[in-house]
């Protein structure tokens, strides 16, 4: 059930519980063409264009109060998981599993069955995105992005691996729309000259002079189709055992291109419920957009080379929706150590509509610490060939230094390739990615002070970091 003074949209206004007809023979046992995204008859082979949902073609500037699609209400947790249809041919009853599948044949006449309509479970969307992308080439793309991390993978990875055995799945996600107002005011400061003042007759420092500036900004924003997960599965990114961040950092999808639920799209993929509401995402989507306003609004305090610290947001919402999508994505999974307490679920996926490819490969430590030690080695030796050069001698002031570089070396070789490897920074930098507008910006600098400092950039700078909500897990 929707919040109080929320407008439901109807989504599911003129769908069915039944077939979904061929528009050329009339034929009801109809897939997905996935090298259009259109729906194709398996009888007649025509293919033919999803049907478009009307509110994802209404600008942004249009909203007006707070709208929620009928597929991304409140979660019945007392919902059946079954439901019976009336077969519109021949009259037969027949019962659907929504745990299993939104389709089923009819057992006397072998019309397909399809769920169109929304059911309060968290099983139908308002929108989906149809794969774009056949398993071949999805295929190919894992084996090239793994085969370029063989060398450092776990032994048993490389024996097992076999790209054919990725799986197409939607993923659950919400779709929402925000226009409104926002106050950003804080500090900015600029660099104005520097020079070097000396400490002692061997060293000196750098000291920069600096103007303070009062910095505020206001403008009208509009965000397009910000996307976030909505599977608690994945809330927080990646867990303990699962690598499941890597979900995340294959986004954007082309949203835009979104069209009104069908179930025909599901035949041949298999798809994760929902199984949160619009209230648990809301810190989130608040989080993320309030982010993406602040990245939006740096081009216009990019005179402040030092940065800037804002310390007041304000953001004044006219009108937010929010619509449940499926998305697709080509997913390879792989189980590091299965049965045992170390456990751990690798991803590599690829995006089914812009062929964007992250995965995480299991590491053979094995290989990968004699490598960072010879690399540490090195490192050090070399420092100490240049002491040699420049002193003559590796002496008891040079030797720690000697050794904190080859350690250095040794940590940079392991991070890289542990970076490389399994990617457990990758994610949607949706600060950047989100599609935002803003406009009418009023700014006000006022100059504050002028001074000196040793400090290269300004002190609580927060212009150019990501600030992450995540979900609370329930």
């Amino acid at each position: 059930m929707a919040e109080e003074g929320i407008n439901v949209i109807d989504t599911g206004e003129g769908a069915k519980d039944g077939q979904t007809k061929c528009p050329k023979c009339g034929a009801t046992d109809i897939s997905l063409n996935t090298s259009t995204g259109m729906l194709r008859c398996n009888f007649c082979r025509h293919t033919f264009a999803p049907e478009a949902l009307d509110d994802m073609n209404t600008g942004v500037g249009d909203l007006q109060g707070d709208e929620i699609g009928s597929g991304a209400a409140d979660i019945d947790e007392n919902a059946d998981q079954t439901m019976t249809l009336k077969c519109t041919s021949c009259g037969a009853e027949v019962v659907i599993d929504l745990s299993e599948s939104s389709q089923a044949r009819c057992h006397w006449c072998r019309n397909m069955l399809s769920i169109n309509s929304k059911v309060p479970n968290g099983t139908v969307p308002d929108v989906v995105l149809p794969f774009k992308m056949k398993k071949d080439e999805a295929a190919k793309r894992i084996d090239d992005y793994v085969s370029k991390r063989k060398f450092f993978a776990n032994k048993n990875f490389r024996d097992e691996f076999n790209p054919d055995n990725v799986m197409g799945v939607y993923f659950p996600y919400m779709l929402v729309d925000m226009k409104g107002h926002a106050y950003f005011s804080g500090e900015g400061e600029k660099k104005i000259g520097s020079y070097e003042r000396k400490i002692d007759d061997e060293h000196s420092e750098t000291i920069y002079k600096v103007e303070s500036y009062s910095v505020e900004r206001d403008c009208d924003v509009e965000i397009d189709d910000l996307t976030v997960e909505s599977s608690s599965r994945r809330a927080g990114g990646s867990n303990k055992s699962e690598t499941n961040n890597i979900i995340n950092a294959i986004l954007p999808f082309d949203t835009e291109n979104s069209v009104k639920y069908d179930a025909n799209y599901l035949k041949g993929f298999t798809s994760e419920k929902r199984d949160v509401n619009k209230a648990d995402l809301q810190p989130v989507v608040d989080s993320q957009e309030k982010e993406a306003i602040k990245f939006a609004l740096n081009q216009s305090v990019s005179q402040y080379d030092r940065g800037v610290r804002w310390d007041h947001v304000d953001v004044n919402k006219e009108g937010e929706k929010w619509l449940a999508a499926y998305l697709p994505v080509w997913l390879y999974s792989y189980v590091e150590n299965p049965g045992s307490q170390k456990a751990l679920t690798h991803y590599v996926a690829v995006n089914a509509r812009t062929a964007e490819t992250v995965g995480s490969v299991p590491l053979n430590k094995g290989r990968i610490w004699p490598v960072s030690i010879l690399a540490g080695i090195i490192v050090a030796a070399l420092i100490g060939i240049f002491c040699m050069a420049t002193g003559g001698t590796i002496t008891s002031e040079n030797l720690p230094m000697i050794l904190i570089g080859g350690l250095i070396g040794l940590g940079i070789c392991y991070a890289m390739i542990y970076s490389k490897y399994r990617n457990t920074g990758a994610r949607h930098h949706f600060e950047h990615e989100t599609k935002i507008k803003l406009g009418h910006i009023n700014a006000s600098d006022t100059k504050i002070r002028r001074f000196e400092t040793e400090d290269s950039s300004m002190n609580g700078a927060n212009n150019t970091k990501v600030f992450i909500e995540h979900m609370e897990k329930g």
